[in-house]
């Protein structure tokens, strides 16, 4: 049988487009220079109160990762977690631009524990209640875990990425994995494959190798449930461009707010915990240039303490007026 995405036309748009080195529309009136300089808020505050605050389509990406309901303390415990789940993923629909980007953490394997607060749950409520497009179902997969005697082992943990709309914004050229040298030099024999394309690399595919954090790991900052960098950092230079607005409303480690000024975006994160100011000044600490794309710009850190301070959009269209959550 015939490979079905050769007559896919999209999928011939798209390699047309690639050999025209045009590109999408999705890429069209957006500017890709680094900023000068960056803003980033860390807030003590409840998501849906940030969300209410900010305007209409000013935010390029929201790296989300909620609380799965196991009971892993006070702020992972709701009696109807689609409920709650559901006003936070309205307004995120609402303040993203029409490039714009979510992506959500979670695990199937929570189903037995959380009830109705596993990712399978908020992925079946999207379909139901959302315009936005489930662009992919990434598989973070990593080798190290607990045991298990009643089941498989669970070795991988799932990012639900949604889309605002088709014109969403992707950039596979900044996360490619280069080929080794041997490999390059089988590839360039084969007339068939774009030399341009063998130079930038692989594309890493929807399953992403990538250890958990562990107890002695230097990234740690003490949040239980922190995320490695190499996942968050693969997430915003994908789904998000320099100069751009990145929001995380379930702050946790304060790992997007280092990302975001290691990669040139501005960023508005806030959590609940009282830690979390504590947490995004370890992050600052760890800052690094080792592996970036571009040097990293100067930045500036608000840390508001409470709900009485003002937010402010980093995006550039901040036209519309904040309104509250339905």
């Amino acid at each position: 049988m015939t490979n079905r995405s050769h007559r896919n036309s999209s999928y011939k748009a798209m390699n047309a487009m690639e050999r025209e080195n045009r590109a999408h529309s999705s890429a069209s009136g957006i500017c890709l220079e680094i900023p000068d300089k960056t803003h980033h808020v860390a807030m003590i505050m409840d998501c849906c109160d940030l969300l209410t605050c900010l305007p209409d389509a000013s935010v390029q990406l929201i790296v989300c990762d909620p609380p799965y309901n196991i009971m892993l303390a006070d702020w992972d415990n709701h009696d109807n977690y689609i409920e709650w789940a559901s006003r936070w993923l309205r307004e995120a629909e609402r303040v993203l631009l029409p490039t714009g980007n979510i992506t959500i953490f979670g695990g199937l394997q929570y189903q037995g524990e959380a009830g109705s607060g596993d990712l399978l749950s908020i992925i079946h409520h999207m379909r139901s209640a959302s315009n936005m497009l489930l662009a992919n179902l990434i598989v973070w997969n990593y080798p190290n875990g607990m045991s298990a005697r009643r089941f498989f082992a669970s070795r991988h943990e799932e990012i639900a990425w949604f889309a605002r709309s088709k014109r969403y914004y992707f950039d596979l050229d900044s996360v490619r994995e280069p080929y080794d040298d041997e490999t390059k030099t089988l590839y360039r024999k084969d007339k068939r494959l774009n030399p341009e394309t063998i130079e930038k690399g692989r594309n890493p595919t929807n399953v992403w190798k990538s250890t958990r954090l562990n107890g002695n790991s230097r990234e740690r900052v003490g949040h239980p449930t922190q995320k490695p960098r190499a996942i968050i950092q693969r997430l915003v230079r994908s789904l998000s461009y320099p100069g751009s607005t990145i929001v995380d409303f379930f702050g946790g480690s304060g790992i997007t707010t280092r990302v975001a000024i290691e990669e040139g975006r501005h960023s508005i994160c806030c959590d609940n915990d009282p830690l979390f100011a504590n947490y995004v000044s370890q992050q600052v600490t760890k800052l690094s240039l080792s592996d970036l794309l571009f040097p990293m710009p100067k930045f500036e850190i608000t840390e508001h303490l409470n709900k009485t301070h003002p937010v402010y959009c980093l995006q550039p269209d901040v036209s519309k007026k904040p309104r509250k959550a339905a």
